[in-house]
């Protein structure tokens, strides 16, 4: 491996990295932006669980004026749920498909949004220390002649 190229493929795994670093900051910035969204217009309303996963459940909720709700992206912070479930949400009246599992906010996704860029840069670093070391390395054994 020559220096120019594991000095793109270094500068390339730390742009990578970062970009995943930034992805994860935005989505905890997200979930708080919903989350102010949803305490600036605050309803509450009993949902049955439709189907439970870790990542997203989906719900069916009447709201107090009587239309029935089954938000398409599913409920904010669904960790924990069974199908059958009955649980207390918290919606945004201006957008009901905007719903969180009641006592849930952003703060949830603060340890794995933070294990996501521990890990990233945990393997982005040895990585980038080494294609350092390999460029080095290039560099210092290519003749003297093709060194600027």
């Amino acid at each position: 491996m020559n220096a120019q190229i594991a000095a793109r493929l270094g500068r390339s795994v730390l742009v990578v990295a970062t970009g995943i670093s930034i992805l994860a900051v935005l989505l905890v910035l997200a979930a708080w932006k919903d989350d102010h969204t949803i305490d600036s217009d605050k309803g509450v309303a009993t949902a049955e669980v439709l189907s439970a996963g870790s990542l997203r459940s989906a719900i069916i909720f009447v709201t107090p004026d009587g239309v029935t709700h089954n938000p398409q992206l599913g409920v904010l912070y669904p960790t924990n749920l069974t199908v059958g479930q009955r649980i207390d949400v918290e919606y945004a009246r201006s957008d009901p498909d905007l719903v969180r599992v009641s006592g849930r906010d952003a703060r949830v996704a603060i340890v794995p949004a933070g294990s996501v860029i521990v890990v990233t840069w945990l393997i982005a670093g040895p990585v980038w220390w080494y294609l350092r070391r390999r460029e080095r390395l290039a560099v210092a054994s290519a003749p003297s002649s093709s060194r600027t």
